[in-house]
């Protein structure tokens, strides 16, 4: 299954993919995320001034076939949430990673060393097939 990971982003083993700018991580589900769950029809993610952990939840994603929770990369405070992908899902299929879901001002920065990178995160996928 070939996938599109992009080189310039960080991911999680639950499927999240982290755009690191500065003190701010842009959070969204990859390509092969939303490729596994088909067709999306509900997100729902915190609200702005929620506070997040590492590795706990944050929202859920439901498709036809199943509902996955969302998982935070990181710790901080939501600073933005996507309502476009909250009022039309389908968007996360068309474009996974144009679709944000929240993005969150992180608290250490050092955390981000713990995510994969997308060499890592394609030798990831590939295996856990």
């Amino acid at each position: 299954m070939s996938t599109n990971i992009p080189a310039n982003l960080r991911y999680t083993k639950e499927h999240e993919w982290a755009l690191v700018e500065e003190n701010t991580v842009t959070v969204g589900i990859t390509d092969f995320a939303q490729s596994a769950l088909g067709d999306i029809v509900f997100v729902e993610v915190p609200e702005v001034g929620s506070d997040l952990k590492t590795g706990s939840t944050f929202g859920v994603v439901e498709s036809i076939k199943s509902v996955s929770d969302l998982y935070s990369p990181v710790t901080g405070e939501v600073v933005a949430k996507n309502n476009d992908v909250e009022g039309s899902p389908e968007k996360i299929n068309q474009d996974a990673y144009g679709s944000w879901l929240i993005k969150v001002k992180i608290k250490d920065s050092s955390e981000i060393n713990n995510l994969m990178t997308a060499e890592q995160y394609q030798d990831f996928c590939n295996s856990s097939h």
